[in-house]
């Protein structure tokens, strides 16, 4: 007894927020890291899978203790997700080994909200019919993450204390440990296997029905309604598999800034395992330690050339694009009035407008805003006030998500929305779900879309949502039948 006494005090003597380095997974691949926990419910992977200047940092994490997977009733649809992400240890982590900062997230809320919470957030009719029965939000928290430094290669293993129980997070992340130690991935296995079927896709919306609905924003746009609207169309095919071997595809054939794994688990009426596969190049809201606010808007897209010559005669095309670059204009001062809702005045900045930036399939132009949260503001506040995120509605906003609610025949459901991971010290980062695959159960579906002005050309933009489509189609082994 007198043992057992004094093992539960030396528990409660450690710290409630935990980080230890990880150098058997430094040479890991991620993917294949989460793999050795994929038993676990509630996988969840927010990858870096192409480093970049806003994605460092790739996390890891399953078993959640708490789920939420709807909105709270009242004013504030984040009031229980608040109150979840409290019962976390709040307390700064220890710095690394060698003096600087470890990862910012160390348990916390992980999950996604779908574009649907809009209409929570901005209440307006719903014309069209949800078939994808997944929740406008579903927020899981983590007393536990694996944390990879992309530009060091250093892995981490980090924890935060449930309910102020430390000895509960030590057996917590001894459970880690176990499930690393029973098995090794190799590193870096590569190029995932093909699916077993051919995938076709059907478009919710053909060519011309497309096209007749940039006309209709057009029109809209002459008439005083709009400036700018985002029009998307469902690409879909019968799914019921294992998400995860298409996530690796997509992953792998289209590597992308901010790309992530999010497990739903299986549908109510079906029990066919459900998921979220994204492999976005957009960044949406990021908040730091001090209160530091980014968000990086992409607007104007052309396919990357087949030749060097070719790819820089497209970059200078869309450069030198008028539309593009108006587009582009417009949505940054979107996020500009939307973080100037919960910023400090005069805090808001753009310190970066219409720079070009590359994935595999297309090249943006991409801009920054950045601010500073007011005092008694928080992630939470942020997101309220700017989601849905400007660069996939339009402007205004408000009214160009009604307009687009008469002209797309299907739910957005995730696509659009964010992934995201929130930490009980305040720092955010997040993802707009574009190039994002969605398994809801009975199908699997891909939505493309595209910014739409008074200068757009129908066909053009048609052309502009196939191309982007093509990148994510081609590494799963997919196609669209011609519309």
């Amino acid at each position: 007894m007198a043992l057992a006494s004094s093992a539960r005090a030396a528990a409660d003597l450690l710290p409630a927020t935990r980080l230890e380095r990880l150098p058997e997974l430094d040479q890991v691949a991620p993917i294949d890291a989460a793999e050795l926990v994929a038993g676990w419910p509630g996988l969840a992977l927010l990858e870096s899978a192409r480093p970049g200047r806003r994605s460092r940092w790739t996390f890891l994490t399953a078993d959640p203790v708490a789920v939420l997977g709807r909105p709270s009733p009242g004013r504030d649809p984040f009031a229980e997700a608040r109150r979840m992400v409290q019962r976390i240890d709040a307390q700064g982590a220890e710095r690394g080994p060698d003096g600087l900062p470890g990862p910012p997230f160390l348990g916390g809320l992980v999950g996604f909200l779908g574009y649907d919470l809009g209409l929570v957030l901005e209440p307006r009719a719903e014309l069209v019919p949800d078939d994808q029965n997944l929740p406008q939000l579903r927020l899981a928290l983590h007393d536990w993450v694996i944390a990879w430094d992309r530009r060091s290669g250093q892995a981490w293993l980090g924890g935060r204390a449930l309910d102020g129980d430390r000895r509960h997070l030590g057996e917590r992340l001894a459970a880690v440990h176990e499930r690393l130690a029973r098995d090794r991935p190799p590193a870096n296995r590569g190029q995932a296997t093909a699916p077993e079927r051919e995938l076709v896709f059907e478009s919710s919306l053909d060519r011309s029905q497309y096209e007749a609905g940039v006309g209709a924003i057009r029109r809209a746009i002459r008439d005083g309604e709009i400036y700018q609207a985002n029009l998307a169309r469902r690409l879909s095919t019968p799914f019921d598999g294992d998400p995860w071997p298409l996530y690796r595809a997509l992953r792998t054939g289209d590597p992308a800034l901010f790309a992530a794994y999010l497990d739903l688990g299986p549908g109510a009426t079906s029990g066919a395992p459900r998921a979220i596969a994204s492999a976005s190049p957009e960044s949406f809201l990021s908040v730091d330690a001090d209160g530091r606010v980014t968000t990086d808007p992409i607007k104007g897209t052309r396919p990357r050339g087949r030749t060097p010559e070719e790819d820089r005669a497209l970059a200078a095309k869309l450069l030198a694009s008028a539309k593009d670059r108006a587009e582009n204009v417009m949505i940054v001062d979107v996020l500009r009035n939307d973080l100037g809702r919960v910023c400090r005045p005069g805090s808001v900045r753009v310190p970066r407008l219409c720079r070009l930036e590359r994935t595999s399939a297309v090249q943006h132009l991409v801009s920054t805003v950045t601010g500073q949260l007011a005092p008694g503001r928080d992630a939470f506040d942020l997101l309220t006030a700017s989601f849905p995120g400007g660069s996939i509605t339009g402007a205004p906003k408000i009214r160009a998500m009604e307009v687009l609610e008469t002209l797309e025949p299907v739910r957005r459901g995730p696509y659009t929305g964010t992934a995201l991971w929130l930490g009980p010290d305040g720092q955010l980062g997040s993802s707009i779900l574009i190039r994002t695959l969605v398994a809801d159960g009975a199908r699997l579906s891909l939505h493309v879309g595209g910014g739409i002005t008074w200068r757009s050309d129908p066909a053009e933009e048609w052309f502009e949502t196939v191309a982007k489509a093509r990148g994510p189609l081609r590494s799963i082994g997919g196609w669209e039948t011609e519309g």
